[in-house]
This record gives C-alpha cells, sequence and structure tokens, in this order.
C-alpha cells in the first residue's frame, strides 16, 4: 500500500500567492451562489443611491466595511453549508440547526447593511424636507 503524497511547505513570496489564489478560488465558488450575486447587485444599488444623495466619503468607507463584513459572514455560511452537506447528505437536526444559524448570521448583517443604507438616504431626505420627516 503506497503512503499518501506529503504536502509541500510553502513559504515566502510564493504562500502569498497561494494564499490568493486560495481566495479567488473561495470567491469563484461562492459566486455559483445566487444569495451572494445578489448581495453584490444590491450593494451596487446602495452606491448608485449614495452618490445621488451626495453621500459622505465616511458613509462610502462605512457601507464598503459592512458590505465586505457581509460578504465574510456568507462565504462562511456557505462553508458550513458545504460541510453540512458534506458530512450529513440525508436530512438531520445538526445540520438543519447549522445551515439556520449560519443563516441568521447572515440575516442580521443584511439588516445592518440595509438600515444604513436608508438611514444615509432618510438623512438627505431629511435636508431636503426638514420637518416632514
Amino acid at each position: 500500500m503506497s503512503r499518501p503524497k506529503e504536502f509541500e511547505k510553502i513559504t515566502g513570496l510564493r504562500h502569498v500567492f497561494a494564499a490568493a489564489s486560495y481566495s479567488f478560488a473561495g470567491l469563484r465558488r461562492l459566486w455559483q451562489e445566487a444569495a451572494f450575486r445578489h448581495e453584490v447587485l444590491a450593494f451596487g444599488v446602495i452606491l448608485a443611491l449614495f452618490f445621488y444623495v451626495g453621500a459622505a466619503p465616511m458613509q462610502y468607507a462605512i457601507a464598503s466595511g459592512l458590505f465586505l463584513l457581509l460578504l465574510a459572514v456568507e462565504a462562511l455560511n456557505t462553508a458550513i453549508e458545504a460541510l453540512t452537506d458534506g458530512v450529513s447528505p440525508h436530512y438531520s437536526e445538526f445540520a438543519r440547526d447549522a445551515k439556520d444559524l449560519g443563516s441568521f448570521a447572515v440575516f442580521w448583517l443584511l439588516l445592518l447593511n440595509g438600515g444604513y443604507a436608508l438611514f444615509v438616504v432618510y438623512r438627505y431626505l431629511a435636508s431636503l424636507f426638514g420637518s416632514w420627516l
């Protein structure tokens, strides 16, 4: 029986390029998720709204940071789903719970992102209409 091939430990600059290639592979995998594509589209809409209302650079920075946090949690949620499907291909309580909890984390970040965008737009509308809002 042959032994499995040992992995070569990559160091230095080669390690940086290898890590970047793994990250881009994760992005390619995440792009296959409809939810991820919808989130990217929604961020584009938010950026267009911010441009229209004349948002400050700090508001763009905060929205971008929240968006990147959302993408990170979406990636972790997708990883949980992939692992859960691999470990438990049939219905099980623990698989359902793992997927529901990952979805719950994404849900709250979606609310946070949307809430912040609404806050920025509301401030613009309040400056236009004053006491009406």
